[in-house]
């Protein structure tokens, strides 16, 4: 880096954080040292988590509601243009964590290069978001669970979800990473077979020998004419339907900032898998979505999530159809242990960014308790309790409380994309101000600042009209309404509440840190062995 390295402890100070070392690595110059975050996520870790962490029930369960809603084309379109918006935050996140990977990820970061309010605002908006997708994986976990038998109380799957959930997470980081290695590989292996089939099906190589081609793309349609409305309008409104639930799909992708802070290695770590979201985005949603849609016509009665037992995943319907026998209970227990995986996922994000909020002065400091391996127990016993919301599926149906989180779910992670790129936004107006080149940055791309605004503003633009439907002549639904725009009316509240209450003003251009922490991060930063054999080699290149 062509960046000064200053004195960490030079770290300007805002409110709720000293200006000695203290926040930053956890001992206090002057006190006894405490227990903080330790990097124990390794390569292939961070690699596995960033591919497949939290690829979850929104794509194998939550689309059936898109292909429903949308038809297969309009669930293309919608997952084609959630994907372009996906892939931009991630190389507008991945410049910034890259360069300063820390403890608390965006959130910290939006406090440098935004304005401590604002991260105040983004910080408590994404432990809401990570806390109420936890429920939404349990209670689809248990829809999917009733495939099997529908005799069981939900409650017995919710304990029993819960448990494997908070056990993995209260073994700290090193489990979780090894748990989401083997969790995601299962989830990566499904999906990669799940699309071998799916090709295989539609050109008629299953029990049936029926090819199926582009049959449902011409009936029922290529367009599914959304709440009966016909034309072009109805059509829109089905693909612009998609856009929310296929966001639900894509919430997690920026996971890999908040892991930063644990991830070993991290300057030569991160960039790595950043550079791989692309795959994720091309291979496992687009593909996938496009499968789904060729195998599966839109008004098949089992994509009604809200039918109650009757609902499946698409791929699951798509192999039973097909005439596969056996293999729809093997596909649907790969499923459970992917919402089983997602909602571990959900529970480390919320608890390191709970973490990161007391780190930043925002939430009581409680929250920074750690054992000695480094376990913030504290903030992830606080965030294990919001699990229990997922005990509404006993009394409401698993599908519709399924349901009401992926929306809430949908737009805050919208809203946390709109911070990130808003921050990066700041960022990258920081360095042209300081004259700091980009290229001396672990990663960087050309694409920027363009990719930076199209994030911002396609996110605020989805979140806005994400709840049409309850406008629709007759379609009042009072649950809809604030599932969808609560956090739109929260949000400007919790930022200028902030602003008032801790007095904080934007950070200046020529005033922002780019410098702090560095000589940590570089002291942590090593070039891997060399592989000593071909297989060595083909592993590095993988992981």
């Amino acid at each position: 880096m062509n960046v000064e390295k200053t004195d960490p402890a030079a770290y300007h100070t805002s409110k709720g954080e000293s200006s000695d070392a203290s926040d930053r690595d956890g001992e206090s110059v002057q006190g006894p040292p405490r227990h903080t975050l330790q990097r124990k996520l390794k390569n292939r870790h961070v690699a596995m988590i960033s591919i497949g962490g939290v690829i979850g029930t929104g794509l194998f369960v939550g689309t059936a509601n898109s292909l429903r809603n949308g038809g297969p084309i309009g669930l293309l379109l919608g997952y084609i243009v959630m994907g372009s918006i996906v892939y931009c935050v991630m190389i507008t996140l991945g410049e910034m964590v890259a360069y300063l990977p820390i403890a608390g990820g965006h959130i910290k970061l939006a406090e440098r290069f935004v304005d401590p309010a604002f991260s105040f605002a983004m910080g408590w908006n994404y432990w809401y978001n990570w806390t109420i997708v936890s429920p939404a994986e349990i209670s689809a976990a248990a829809l999917l669970i009733n495939y099997w038998n529908t005799t069981v109380n939900d409650s017995v799957w919710v304990v029993i979800c819960l448990a494997v959930v908070l056990t993995i997470n209260m073994l700290g980081a090193g489990a979780y990473g090894e748990a989401e290695f083997i969790f995601a590989s299962i989830k990566v292996i499904t999906i990669t077979g799940l699309i071998i089939l799916g090709i295989v099906i539609d050109l008629g190589g299953g029990p049936n020998h029926d090819r199926i081609g582009f049959r449902y793309w011409k009936n029922p349609g290529p367009f599914v004419q959304y709440d009966g409305i016909a034309g072009a309008k109805g059509q829109f409104l089905g693909f612009w339907a998609v856009l929310t639930e296929a966001a639900f799909s894509f919430i997690g992708t920026e996971i890999v900032a908040i892991a930063a802070g644990e991830a070993k290695n991290p300057r030569r770590t991160l960039p790595k898998a950043i550079r791989r979201v692309y795959i994720r985005i091309l291979l496992f949603y687009i593909g996938g979505t496009l499968m789904i849609g060729l195998l599966v016509p839109s008004n098949n009665p089992n994509l009604n999530l809200n039918s109650g037992t009757t609902a499946q995943s698409p791929f699951v319907i798509a192999i039973e159809t097909a005439g596969i026998k056996s293999l729809p209970s093997i596909i649907n227990a790969c499923l459970l242990t992917s919402a089983w995986s997602a909602s571990s996922s959900d529970l480390y994000t919320a608890s390191r960014a709970i973490y990161g909020l007391a780190a930043s002065g925002n939430a009581p400091k409680f929250f920074l308790k750690t054992t000695r391996n480094g376990l913030p127990y504290a903030a992830v016993l606080f965030s294990a309790a919001f699990s229990l919301l997922a005990f509404m599926a006993v009394s409401k149906g698993a599908g519709s409380v399924f349901n009401w989180f992926a929306n809430m779910t949908s737009i805050a992670g919208l809203m946390t994309w709109f911070g990130i790129s808003v921050t990066y936004l700041r960022f990258y107006k920081g360095m042209q101000v300081q004259g700091i080149d980009r290229k001396t940055l672990p990663y960087y791309t050309n694409l920027q600042p363009y990719a930076a605004w199209w994030g911002a503003l396609a996110t605020v633009t989805v979140c806005f009209f994400s709840g049409f439907s309850v406008f629709l002549k007759g379609e009042w639904n009072t649950a809809t309404f604030i599932t969808n725009y609560i956090l739109l009316i929260t949000w400007p509240i919790m930022y200028l509440g902030a602003r008032f209450y801790y007095g904080t003003k934007p950070v200046a251009a020529q005033d922002m840190d780019f410098t702090s922490d560095i000589a940590e991060i570089l002291a942590d930063t090593y070039d891997e062995p060399p592989p000593r054999n071909k297989m060595e080699a083909f592993w590095q290149w993988l992981m």
